[in-house]
């Protein structure tokens, strides 16, 4: 039984510290291919939930704002209108 406790103790602690050298690793990969992929077409402005399953967001794509519905089910257009210029400055 001794053994066994000494075993876990030592045990614990090392797969703990490889779970969080893991994590470290991936978070500093990620942000590293992020970097590499340049200016993006497609921007998400905003989103809202509107219940468990369903969700709206404004997308940003080529000077179009275009209001959509995701749920389960999939997505749908709802709206699509020209991209406001951002107020610089503005509280």
């Amino acid at each position: 039984m001794l053994w066994y406790i000494l075993k876990l103790l030592v045990m614990l602690p090392l797969i703990a510290a490889l779970v969080w050298g893991s994590l470290k690793l991936a978070r500093g990969a990620q942000d590293r291919f992020a970097a590499k992929q340049g200016p993006r077409s497609v921007r998400v402005i905003e989103t809202q939930m509107m219940s468990p399953t369903l969700k709206l967001a404004v997308i940003e794509f080529h000077g179009r704002e275009i209001l959509v519905s995701v749920s389960r089910g999939g997505i749908a257009r709802l709206a699509e209108a020209p991209a406001r210029q951002q107020a610089e400055g503005a509280a």
